[in-house]
């Protein structure tokens, strides 16, 4: 690998890619309460290896009016009204959240943070639903794009289940520390990193080596 370490503004044509994981009250992002959020940077090493920089991690306070079914509470855990969460509004939530990434998206010199998640329609949906219920102007996401692990995982290991992708890319994962969205996010984390890191390890990025290879 080259001792020039790559940038990661070249690396996906200007997106910054920014690891998040949602855990909420039910499957609607415009009816049902949003009740923690995790989210982590991304930056190259001084081995060229794309790795996880910095993290935010909040409890969210569901917004007013915001349905909580309680199948998906029973699923994830969360007490949502339970003063020892330490949970803040969403409103607070979120504006700390798009600060926070323009900060490190400047700071890699990118135009624009593009959502990586498993399963990315979901955590995006909400996000979007989040950003929009408080007319937060300078949001750093695209509202559209977005790269799922999950799609990755079924190229790149043969599987498309989070803790399944893990084990089969050798990263260790607790099952009873799943659906917190701090965890899941950093192990999302370093599974995006592994498949990025791979394909550039087999020679596939940058671009140069395979116009090299065909030219051989």
């Amino acid at each position: 690998m080259s001792n020039t370490s790559p940038q990661l503004k070249d690396r996906f044509r200007g997106y910054f890619p920014v690891i998040i994981d949602v855990e909420t009250a039910g499957f609607n992002a415009q009816s049902d309460a949003l009740l923690e959020i995790a989210a982590i940077t991304l930056k190259y090493d001084e081995k060229g290896e794309l790795v996880p920089d910095a993290t935010f991690h909040e409890h969210v306070i569901p917004f007013e009016g915001a349905n909580i079914e309680k199948a998906a509470i029973d699923f994830n855990g969360i007490d949502p009204f339970c003063a020892l969460r330490g949970a803040i509004d969403e409103n607070s939530v979120f504006k700390n959240l798009c600060k926070h990434v323009r900060k490190h998206q400047k700071q890699a010199d990118c135009q624009r943070s593009v959502i990586v998640a498993h399963n990315a329609t979901f955590d995006q949906s909400f996000v979007n639903a989040a950003i929009a219920r408080h007319d937060i102007k300078r949001s750093p996401f695209h509202p559209f794009v977005s790269f799922d692990t999950t799609s990755l995982s079924a190229l790149a290991l043969g599987q498309t289940v989070l803790i399944k992708a893990c084990e089969a890319a050798g990263i260790e994962f607790n099952q009873s520390e799943a659906h917190s969205a701090l965890y899941d996010t950093q192990r999302t984390a370093e599974l995006f990193c592994f498949i990025v890191n791979r394909y550039s390890a087999i020679g596939a990025w940058p671009l140069e080596n395979i116009e090299k290879k065909t030219d051989e």
